[in-house]
């Protein structure tokens, strides 16, 4: 899990607004989708790697994967959200 004064001082590099931890329904919902083919990052590349953790941005319309307690803040590997159902 990522540090928690970390995650207070994170912000989306797209518009600069909040960033929370991702719940575990979301995560799920998402990695369904991405077994099923269905889901593309921000620049475009099938996302073929399970989530296990994520940031999502406060509106709930990106997130950022968290890998190995890093969150990988890089606008072109965000995962739209509007894609899973």
């Amino acid at each position: 899990m990522i540090d928690r004064q970390l995650l207070e001082i994170l912000v989306c590099p797209l518009d600069h607004t909040p960033l929370g931890v991702a719940d575990e329904d979301l995560v799920a919902r998402l990695n369904r989708a991405i077994a099923a083919g269905r889901i593309k990052n921000r620049g475009g590349q099938l996302v073929r790697e399970a989530v296990q953790e994520g940031l999502v941005r406060h509106d709930k319309t990106i997130l950022y994967a968290v890998i190995d307690n890093i969150p990988v803040l890089v606008v072109d590997d965000a995962i739209p959200l509007d894609q899973i159902g």
